[in-house]
């Protein structure tokens, strides 16, 4: 059976069940990712729950209803395939004599499925800025993620600059503009230019002023699907003729609560412009945050950020333990088994 790793809720630290230590995450927010996972808990831990309890043997008809839960939960086939299937095979070595068996090993299960995307974003000194090119369709909360990751970046002591490369929305370059007044921190505009070209400006500004950090916003919709492929790719090129290496990081914003719709962008992005790691933002207040099982076994990318909330601290680097962890820290379930 895989060992996972249980939180200590008294002293906020990891039982090493299994597997090697985390370092426990800020304090409070692992309260707050708790609770922001309520709905998608309803949704998925507190039927498995339901199903579980009072059964007196482990058996075959029970992982059938669990599947019937899980494939209602936005976790996916393919997940859900896999899921069953250890189940079933532990259940054939006799590892699964009750309920707490059955709960332990569903947690392991999926928090295996998280671990190898779990890689929070190092940022290295370099001889040039690092350059992350933020993509994803209008409304995923993209504009807004930069701005809190340019703060979680200063929190670093990172020298950070923004490029409003969004130049097909307005609002999208005055809202980017509002999050550098509120950070204190430069944004490279130009009403008049297209992306490609105030991205090129913004990277030479970010260069001359010895900038450590350059986040890129991107245009989320044009008039067709592929005229936005074609024209973030213009942009990297574009990139390139600066720095070769440019962009550094290509980071998706996927919604969380538009459920599988996400999972359809994400492999549509990635496989068009190269994406090179994720955030998952919305989670708080959706019952489809088991979405994000579906992302990771589909797309293995790296999960740097998860959006837990509105306020400019509330993008927390990605911990695949702590987000099991949470989602079935509520109500204690399995100590009733």
């Amino acid at each position: 059976m895989l060992k996972f790793l249980k939180r200590n809720k008294k002293e906020g630290v990891d039982d090493i069940v299994g597997g090697v230590e985390s370092p426990p995450p800020p304090v409070g927010f692992f309260k707050k990712l708790t609770q922001g996972l309520t709905r998608t808990r309803q949704g998925l831990v507190s039927k498995i729950g339901a199903v579980i309890l009072g059964k007196k043997i482990i058996d075959e008809e029970l992982l059938a209803e669990i599947e019937e839960v899980l494939l209602s939960a936005d976790i996916g086939v393919l997940v859900t395939k896999g899921i069953i299937a250890d189940l079933s095979g532990q259940l054939k070595r006799k590892q699964l004599n009750d309920g707490k068996a059955l709960w332990a090993a569903l947690q392991a299960h999926l928090q295996a499925l998280l671990l190898p995307v779990t890689q929070p974003l190092h940022i290295d000194a370099m001889d040039e800025p690092y350059v992350i090119l933020m993509v994803g369709i209008n409304g995923a909360g993209k504009t807004t993620t930069i701005g809190k990751l340019a703060k979680h970046l200063q929190t670093d002591n990172k020298k950070v600059m923004l490029a409003a490369g969004d130049t097909f929305r307005a609002a999208a370059v005055e809202q980017l503009q509002v999050w550098g007044e509120r950070n204190q921190i430069a944004v490279i505009a130009n009403a008049k230019g297209d992306s490609p070209s105030v991205i090129y400006d913004a990277m030479q500004a970010a260069v001359a002023r010895k900038m450590d950090v350059l986040i890129a916003d991107t245009a989320g919709r044009l008039h067709t699907q592929r005229n936005l492929m074609e024209e973030l790719k213009k942009v990297k090129r574009v990139m390139t003729k600066l720095s070769p290496n440019a962009p550094h990081e290509v980071l998706l914003v996927l919604d969380a609560s538009i459920g599988q719709n996400a999972l359809t962008q994400a492999i549509q992005f990635k496989e068009r412009v190269g994406v090179t790691g994720l955030v998952i933002t919305k989670l708080d207040g959706t019952a489809k945050g088991g979405i994000i099982f579906a992302i990771a076994k589909t797309l293995q990318l790296p999960i740097r950020f998860i959006g837990m909330g509105e306020g400019i601290d509330d993008l927390k680097p990605f911990n695949g333990v702590d987000f099991v962890d949470a989602l079935f820290s509520e109500g204690d379930t399995h100590d009733k088994f």
